[in-house]
């Protein structure tokens, strides 16, 4: 079963360059296909989930601004920390 925190742990992985807009892209198409998402925030895993499915196509692209409101959407924030490279 997709969980909110499954969600946002990807998008986690995404907003940290550990897996490529491809390999979110993909993951999203998996989880839209074959996922179970936990029924107490079906609508709001489902919605987040087909937009990240569309990340990879110009029109729509997924900026930082749409990850925070889509975190938001999970019920989360963000927090950027900024480190020497």
């Amino acid at each position: 079963m997709i969980t909110r925190e499954d969600v946002v742990e990807t998008i986690r992985k995404y907003l940290q360059r550990e897996i490529t807009v491809t390999a979110l892209v993909d993951w999203a198409e998996s989880a839209m296909m074959d996922g179970e998402f936990d029924v107490k925030h079906f609508d709001d895993i489902r919605n987040v989930i087909s937009r990240l499915g569309l990340a990879d196509v110009r029109a729509f692209g997924l900026t930082w601004e749409d990850c925070d409101g889509l975190l938001g959407t999970l019920g989360y924030s963000t927090h950027v920390e900024i480190v020497v490279a």
